[in-house]
């Protein structure tokens, strides 16, 4: 699964904020929710729209964001 399939950028949604195949709702949502502790069942639950396979983008879209940062860092 490649998030780049998933995660979406539109200038004119959320404030250019990365979003979850052009639905309202961002990357930062979601990590939010897990950070919070919530479950991916519960987020699915509560979100209906999303899927486990947005989940994952949002997971990977993060770990590579992360990684691009270090290697900012290293260079």
């Amino acid at each position: 699964m490649n998030y780049r399939d998933i995660i979406t950028i539109d200038a004119g949604k959320r404030g250019g904020k990365p979003c979850i195949r052009g639905l309202r709702i961002t990357v930062y949502d979601v990590l939010e929710y897990l950070a919070s502790g919530m479950t991916v069942d519960e987020i699915l639950e509560d979100f209906p729209e999303l899927n486990s396979d947005d989940i994952l983008a949002v997971l990977s879209f993060a770990a590579d964001r992360e990684r691009h940062i270090e290697s900012l860092k290293v260079s």
